[in-house]
């Protein structure tokens, strides 16, 4: 048996081989476009998903498992999230948590309330461990200005301990920022960006209300390298309205030209009878199955052909940045913020709406603004809703996310890890899977199972089939479709 690194490390130079030899001729075949259009799912930034959390797990399972997490010999280190949920202008397609307003009135009881829950979880946490890893997101949080931004990273890092080289980023709307205030948000420790595109195409901008020009953008990636960040992370997404692949292939040759770290390609989930604001985007606009299936392909030829490696699902990174390197050694791993080198690091989340996690205990905040801001005041943690994991969801986490993470699962590896015999106990998923197997999207060499190049594209339902909680179609009801 191969070592686990080393056989991970072989799938990905095999899925390098194939990628670098893609041309874009996918398979558009009416089977796989079926299972295209037709299935729902989550996107799996966890397992069990947020989804399947229950008001049954609220703030003294939290509490408790705060305090157990102080009596363990050994401790994970930690990674903080905070959601800032102020925009000024909303965008249409926008599925976050957030709160449209112009008033900054709101910010400092809303700062406030976070230093306040910051605090409560401090002081359970006595023993101080390392952070490794500061994320900020929203919402934009450079909705705040400067000073209370660095209110918050003083009142962070005056109750848990960074580690020097701790991992710092923050999610940018380029039109809140300007040189001066990258130079300020470097002085605060930040060294990772993500810069929020979506498209450079005007007609999708004013259809979705984002507008905001390429030399934006351009200015702003120019002077984050001459202020030494580190690594700059441009997100897209795929499916907005009057995209075709005309005008994604200038958007994405504008960013390859740019030569951002990281790319994000999401695809946009139109649940208008979910999100208020996606009703104003008109459904004739969208681009068919058909043209989303192209424009995937022609992102995945485009950004290969530039030196690219292709991280996952919907993530493409330089050879030279870490998730290249860690997809390579097989230490890729997915949470809350996507794909990340973070090993299983505790999160702790803070704000509304943000969610933590610590060993096997998951929750969420209140999702109001105001109740969650109630909470606090009255000195509780404002935990709304979570979930303990059984051993099984534990193993079938591990599952799912080696195949959103690898694309690969190596029978023998879960088998130790879990005492089990895997073809007995997935007996019925495999056999869910023989379709996926027989149309070449999957194969089953007996010992392992691995994602072909049309796999990746369905790679979502294929992690499907460990979810136990997936029973009954009508649960797939909320999701959006995978592609």
């Amino acid at each position: 048996m191969m070592p686990n690194a080393a056989f991970r490390s072989l799938t990905w130079i095999k899925l390098r081989s194939i990628r670098s030899d893609y041309t874009g001729g996918m398979d558009t075949s009416q089977q796989l476009k079926a299972l295209l259009a037709s299935v729902t799912g989550p996107r799996y930034t966890s397992y069990p998903t947020a989804d399947r959390f229950t008001e049954a797990v609220g703030e003294s399972q939290w509490c408790q498992a705060l305090d157990q997490r102080n009596n363990l010999p050994t401790r994970t280190p930690l990674s903080l999230y905070v959601h800032v949920p102020f925009c000024r202008n909303i965008c249409y397609y926008c599925a976050c948590n957030k709160v449209i307003t112009r008033d900054a009135g709101k910010v400092r009881p809303y700062l406030d309330a976070l230093f306040a829950e910051i605090d409560t979880v401090a002081d359970i946490l006595k023993p101080r461990t390392p952070v490794l890893q500061l994320h900020l997101g929203g919402g934009t949080p450079t909705y705040l200005d400067d000073a209370e931004l660095e209110l918050l990273v003083l009142r962070l890092e005056s109750r848990f301990q960074f580690d020097p080289r701790a991992q710092r980023s923050i999610e940018v709307d380029p039109r809140t920022v300007d040189k001066e205030r990258l130079s300020a948000l470097r002085a605060m420790g930040f060294s990772r960006l993500s810069l929020g595109v979506q498209d450079f195409n005007p007609a999708t901008q004013q259809a979705v209300n984002r507008v905001q020009s390429a030399a934006q953008v351009a200015n702003l990636t120019h002077a984050a390298r001459q202020l030494a960040f580190e690594s700059i992370n441009f997100d897209f997404i795929l499916g907005l309205p009057h995209q075709s692949c005309a005008t994604l292939q200038e958007t994405l040759q504008t960013a390859i030209d740019l030569q951002p770290d990281r790319v994000a390609l999401y695809n946009y989930a139109h649940l208008p009878e979910r999100f208020k604001p996606q009703r104003r985007i008109e459904p004739a606009a969208l681009p068919s199955l058909d043209e989303k299936i192209a424009m995937q392909a022609l992102a995945v030829q485009m950004f290969t052909q530039a030196g690219y490696e292709h991280i996952g699902m919907d993530h493409f990174a330089l050879p030279t940045d870490e998730l290249a390197v860690a997809l390579r050694q097989g230490r890729l791993h997915r949470n809350f913020q996507g794909y990340t080198t973070l090993p299983d690091a505790d999160l702790l989340g803070f704000g509304v709406s943000a969610i933590s996690r610590v060993g096997p205990v998951f929750v969420q905040n209140d999702r109001d603004l105001e109740s969650y801001q109630d909470l606090v005041e009255q000195g509780r943690l404002p935990v709304m809703r979570g979930h303990v994991s059984t051993r099984e969801d534990l193993l079938r986490q591990r599952i799912i996310m080696a195949l959103m993470c690898q694309g690969y699962v190596d029978f023998e590896s879960v088998e130790t890890e879990f005492l089990i015999d895997f073809r007995r106990h997935f007996a019925a998923e495999l056999q869910r899977l023989a379709p996926y197997v027989q149309q070449g999207h999957l194969v089953d060499s007996g010992d392992a199972l691995e994602l072909t190049l049309t796999g990746w594209y369905v790679v979502r339902n294929i992690a499907m089939v460990f979810d136990s909680y997936l029973t009954a179609d009508r649960l797939h009801a909320a999701y959006s479709r995978v592609l």
